[in-house]
């Protein structure tokens, strides 16, 4: 069973997932996922997750995660399987706001907010739940893509983003096994 919330409607153009079986306690990657400024330490896909001000974009004194918070995200966008910062092509960003904070069923997300939805919006979930079948943590992320530009960004990066997710995926089971 799935913890993502339900996809509704058909106005979304792509649609980028990833998921991965943990052997590690629920809370315990939960933390992890929390844990912004340690993503440059283990993440290979996102390299930067930081809280800033929406007029300045500075980050903020305080990094704790809280609804309507933005986020400047820093991508790998050609990720390995080692931390590492990208080249200059490889490089991706985001800005985002955090949508959907739900601590007590394991679910996060973020909101575009560079541009009104119609041009282009997306919201990526992150979620986690117990497997019933191995007991292990599940781990989800997805991101739907909707709006005229995410035409072009499902054109020139979608096969990047759907290794970056697999990698993203990849490296927190990797990250919460070993500790």
């Amino acid at each position: 069973m799935s913890n993502l919330p339900p996809l509704t409607g058909n106005d979304h153009v792509f649609v980028v997932s990833s998921s991965s079986l943990i052997d590690a306690p629920i809370e315990k990657v939960w933390d992890i996922l929390m844990d912004f400024p340690e993503y440059k330490n283990w993440n290979t896909f996102a390299r930067s997750m930081v809280l800033v001000d929406y007029n300045t974009r500075q980050p903020l004194a305080d990094q704790t995660l809280e609804l309507g918070k933005y986020i400047d995200i820093r991508a790998h966008m050609n990720p390995g399987d080692v931390p590492e910062e990208p080249g200059y092509l490889d490089k991706g960003n985001a800005f985002v706001f955090i949508s959907t904070l739900e601590p007590d069923i394991h679910r996060v997300a973020w909101t575009t907010s560079m541009f009104p939805s119609w041009i282009l919006q997306s919201v990526r979930t992150q979620a986690l739940s117990v497997d019933e079948a191995s007991g292990k943590t599940k781990y989800e992320n997805r991101e739907v893509f909707s709006g005229f530009l995410s035409y072009i960004v499902k054109f020139f990066v979608g096969g990047k983003l759907n290794k970056g997710f697999a990698a993203a995926a990849s490296s927190l089971k990797k990250h919460a096994e070993k500790k």
